[in-house]
């Protein structure tokens, strides 16, 4: 395998199509005589459904069809969607029904869908189902979900206890017992949503003749929505498939089934004309899976020089009113708490909640970046309390490169011991220090507040398990046009997948990385699938690719051999051809090699060698590829107004090897774009009944050119042992410790007021309080 493309700057080709308008979103597939679909939404957080009269609709012109969840299959009466992510600890395996029939427990859940002419027909004629509700108390605030008297968030459990477990290891009574310092905060972090150019959306085709769906949506993982309609229409998988075409974002959200990619299907199985449903923003904002709220209760053990005895203390996290992949995002906060330092001994007692807001589940992060926050934050109260700079706190204790690999003593969510393969956290944060010039900071504050200006610096560093299983899979083949076509069911959200996993098998065929086509997102290329999530697709669909590549790539070159009467070493791949290596060796193309090999009556295939020209291979790891990072983050703050701006971000990153350089840079530009949006910015907003009141981009700020620097990245390269190509996963990094760095840089830029930042986001009116109490009580002294 030559390396003329792995590690290469190569430029995304998905772009051409993309910003000249080309691009191919759900909403683009024009299918004929496609009708459009709106849903009835709950106003209520939680109320029992008295009746549903949905006379008026059903008369309007132009509507086709009206559906409440009376009007389902029998057999969906008391069917919920499938529980993709089931786990022991889990006490209400509570998920979604297609449509709510007897109570609604968030505001925005689906109690009936329309389909008419055209989106506007649909929305009106929805306006006309009157539906009769009793309003119930709801679960508001996680803090108050196990409160003895409380009210309950579902009528069908006993409480409101969804899940609870711990996690542990070592004797954390003797770490505390024997303990210099002790460190104990709380830190809640609140909600936000993933906000996508494009929101959700489902199209659905179906074939009378031959009985079967085609399903278009964006999506994050295919086969899992194929899956789902299986299961709940009890049809054999042969008789579904879905695609993803160009998603516009997706960031963890869109992972999920939704009720949506179950019902339109099905409207267009009623009907026989495709459906369609376009989430608008205000849909998104109330019924799309949103991440926290989390409280951490926690302290951490010290020895007199620093360094960490033990971690323990108790978790709360709000998982909304369903479990729709289950308790995977507080089980991976709870096993990313320890981070990249060595912690002797470790408990955290974990419970999950239900409340009456949309239900919770991984985005970009998916719980680490809560984690990161609460150790961090541990870690800059005790450098205060020690008198210790920050850095140098960190440095004592994270865990050196000769321990690699390192077991912390957990279990992780992929089932396996918690080792980290590979990696020098040490030298990662020093990198970032230098780069961001720690050192020559009090210079640059001094000369700020000479002139009236709050600057402050952070630190913060993470590490994640990636590249998760349980496999992925990819097929090579040669085409007649003797161009090489890739396929796997790995699906993209703007990542450049087709332009990164094109370079692998560019390498592997000795060709350009435009004569290599890649087809993903399609559950008719590969059989089976998982998914675009937890920064896994490099490692498994990667991986996948290599060895399809490599695969087939032999077999051209047997071809070859056997035809030029050459030995096997001596064939090589270059340019779309095969040749015998030196000045007077023979060749034949890829075109011909095609030909030959599908089939010229008469004519016999060289001996051993088997028809066909494609190689499908699948990966599995046999663990997570743990990446890690170090962010800096300077910042200028308005103590009046509670205003922050982030004028420089510094972030040093190891993902293993670099297959794109300019690719993993944008990755990482963007994640820190999306971590500033949760430390600054982004906060979910609910009445005292439930009520959200962030429902539109006028209400949930999010962050823009002017609010994100330009990011300066530097990369040390770890490579992972355990997949061929030596790679780790690389979307989530850049937002993961970025609260954590920006917290510390704002409590260092407002350290001459005594502000101690406990919560995220840091909104400018939650700023500009803390430093007016903490001027009142400094004045009160």
């Amino acid at each position: 395998m030559t390396t003329r493309f792995f590690g290469a700057r190569v430029q995304r080709v998905e772009d051409g199509a993309l910003v000249t308008g080309a691009g191919r979103f759900t909403d683009d597939i024009k299918l004929k005589e496609t009708l459009s679909a709106a849903f009835v939404r709950s106003p209520f957080a939680h109320a029992r459904i008295v009746s549903i009269d949905a006379s008026a609709a059903k008369e309007m012109p132009g509507v086709h069809l009206v559906l409440t969840a009376a009007d389902l299959p029998a057999a969906w009466r008391d069917k919920r969607l499938p529980l993709d992510v089931p786990a022991p600890a889990i006490r209400h395996p509570l998920t979604q029904f297609p449509l709510a029939a007897d109570e609604v427990c968030f505001c925005g859940e689906a109690v009936a869908v329309v389909v008419a002419d055209n989106r506007a027909l649909a929305e009106d004629a929805a306006e006309q189902v009157m539906v009769e509700y009793d309003p119930l108390p709801a679960v508001v605030d996680c803090r108050t979900a196990l409160a003895p008297d409380g009210p309950l968030a579902q009528t069908s459990v006993a409480d409101n206890l969804a899940a609870k477990w711990v996690n542990e290891y070592g004797d954390i009574e003797r770490a505390f017992a024997g303990a210099a310092h002790v460190i104990a905060e709380d830190y809640f972090q609140h909600r936000g949503t993933g906000c996508p150019l494009e929101p959700r959306a489902v199209l659905a085709q179906y074939d009378r003749a031959g009985d079967s769906l085609t399903v278009w949506s964006a999506t994050q993982a295919p086969h899992g929505i194929k899956r789902a309609i299986v299961d709940m229409f009890d049809i054999a998988d042969t008789q579904v498939r879905v695609i993803a075409p160009d998603v516009g974002g997706g960031f963890g959200p869109k992972l999920l089934t939704y009720p949506e990619e179950i019902v339109i299907p099905h409207c267009a199985r009623l009907i026989g004309r495709p459906a369609k449903w376009i989430e608008d923003r205000r849909e998104h904002m109330m019924s799309t899976a949103q991440e926290r709220d989390q409280l951490w209760s926690v302290r951490m053990a010290l020895d007199a020089d620093g360094r960490i005895l033990g971690l323990r203390g108790t978790l709360l996290h709000d998982t909304g009113a369903f479990l729709p992949w289950g308790i995977i995002m507080p089980y991976i906060s709870a096993t990313t708490f320890p981070g990249p330092y060595v912690v002797p001994a470790y408990r955290l007692d974990t419970s999950v909640v239900f409340t009456n807001k949309i239900s919770t589940s991984p985005m970009r992060g998916a719980g680490r970046p809560q984690a990161v926050f609460a150790v961090e934050r541990l870690l800059d109260r005790a450098a205060q309390v020690l008198g210790l700079d920050r850095a140098e706190i960190r440095r004592r204790n994270l865990i050196p490169a000769e321990a690699m690999p390192y077991k912390v003593g957990l279990i992780y969510r992929d089932g396996q011991p918690l080792t980290y393969d590979s990696g020098d956290y040490p030298q990662c944060q020093q990198m970032a220090l230098d780069t961001a010039d720690w050192a020559g900071f009090e210079a640059r504050r001094a000369k700020a507040r000479a002139e009236g200006r709050h600057l402050g610096i952070g630190l913060a560093n993470y590490v994640e398990g990636t590249g998760l299983g349980p496999f992925e899979g990819a097929t090579a083949r040669l085409l007649p046009s003797g161009r090489i076509l890739l396929r796997t069911g790995a699906a993209s959200q703007g990542q450049g997948h087709r332009t990164v996993l094109a370079q692998i098998a560019a390498d592997a065929f000795g060709v350009a990385v435009d004569e290599v086509d890649v087809e993903v997102g399609d559950t008719a290329s590969v059989s089976v699938g998982v998914g675009a999530f937890a920064s896994r697709l490099m490692v498994n669909a990667g991986s996948a690719v290599d060895t399809s590549s490599q695969t087939l790539a032999l077999k051209l070159r047997q071809i070859a051999a056997a035809v030029l009467d050459a030995e096997l070493d001596d064939i090589e791949l270059s340019g779309g051809v095969a040749r015998v290596m030196g000045t007077q060796g023979g060749q034949i193309s890829f075109r011909e090699i095609a030909k030959m090999s599908s089939g010229r009556p008469g004519f016999s295939l060289p001996r051993g060698i088997e028809p066909g020209l494609e190689a499908t291979s699948f990966f599995a790891p046999p663990q997570a590829a743990y990446s890690n990072g170090s962010h800096v983050a300077e910042v200028e703050v308005d103590p009046e107004t509670g205003l922050v701006k982030v004028t420089r971000y510094v972030v040093a990153h190891d993902c293993g090897r670099v297959i794109n350089p300019l690719l993993v840079d944008g990755q990482i530009q963007g994640g820190v774009a999306h971590g500033i949006g949760n430390a600054i910015m982004e906060r979910m907003r609910y009445d005292e009944a439930g009520n959200p009141q962030t429902t539109s981009l006028a209400d949930y700020l999010l962050p823009d050119a002017g609010n994100v620097p330009n990011v300066e990245i530097v990369h040390m390269e770890s490579p992972s042992p355990l997949n061929p190509l030596g790679v780790k996963g690389a979307g989530e990094g850049g937002t993961i410790p970025a609260a954590a760095a920006i917290a510390s840089a704002i409590e260092d830029a407002l350290s001459p007021f005594g502000v101690k930042i406990l919560d995220a986001p840091m909104l400018p009116e939650t700023i500009a309080m803390l430093v007016k109490n903490a001027q009142a009580q400094k004045d009160a002294r």
